[in-house]
């Protein structure tokens, strides 16, 4: 049996919710997992249809992207996510897809203002759309570059990682994070339901103010803030 059967389990659970909760069609999406103690992750492997896909069948890798265990190749976008383990060190998880909505807004280029209480339970900003990759980053490592794309957008805004769990590419769509690969999926989730909420707030009404600063601090505070109420 693999020493990493525990970590490729929770990868692959978190890839299938994917597919349950209908973020990604065919073979689109990836979703890794982490094990900080050893210094390694597990992913999806490269273009396989979820239901053809099996626990064994997740890739091991290390943060410089050796391959630890499995006989597949690992997703495309390996070197997004190992990037981003090496750089922001609390992340469990981290989840891509190519969701309908997430996408429209990365592929207009806009950051999904925080119109409604529903964002501000998770978010007190308004969810981060990077600017397009330049030519010469995607003339070079481009998955790789695709990580520093994220950084680089979170580092200029002087966001924190930890506060803010998504982030959507310029012309390419979503990725999510958290501290388990599963609050990752969760945040891919929350991500589309808002951005769908946002464009139909914007289709009925193009000039929806932005919620209240009372407001958004009222509900992201009974959620996460020092004194939290919600839930048991």
């Amino acid at each position: 049996m693999s020493n990493y059967q525990e970590l490729k389990q929770t990868c692959y659970e978190a890839n299938m919710e994917l597919q349950a909760l209908s973020l990604v069609i065919y073979t689109f999406g990836n979703v890794s997992a982490v094990d900080r103690a050893r210094g390694t992750f597990a992913i999806k492997p490269s273009g396989v249809p979820y239901e053809q896909l099996a626990p064994e069948d997740m890739v091991i890798l290390d943060f410089d992207n050796n391959v630890v265990e499995g006989k597949l190749r690992p997703s495309s976008d390996t070197r997004t996510h190992a990037w981003l383990y090496k750089n922001w060190e609390e992340i469990g998880g981290i989840a891509h897809t190519h969701a309908t909505y997430s996408v429209a807004w990365a592929q207009a280029q806009r950051d999904i203002p925080i119109l409604g209480t529903t964002h501000a339970d998770h978010l007190t900003v308004d969810i981060p759309c990077a600017p397009p990759m330049d030519e010469a980053l995607i003339a070079g490592n481009y998955e790789h570059n695709t990580g520093r794309q994220i950084t680089d957008c979170f580092a200029s805004r002087e966001l924190d990682y930890r506060e803010v769990p998504m982030v959507l590419l310029g012309n390419h769509g979503p990725f999510t994070w958290g501290g388990s690969a599963a609050k990752a999926v969760y945040h891919s989730k929350v991500l589309e339901e808002v951005a769908r909420m946002a464009q139909l707030t914007l289709q009925i009404n193009p000039n929806a103010p932005r919620l209240s600063d009372a407001l958004i601090r009222k509900h992201y505070e009974r959620k996460h803030g020092k004194n939290a109420y919600y839930g048991q």
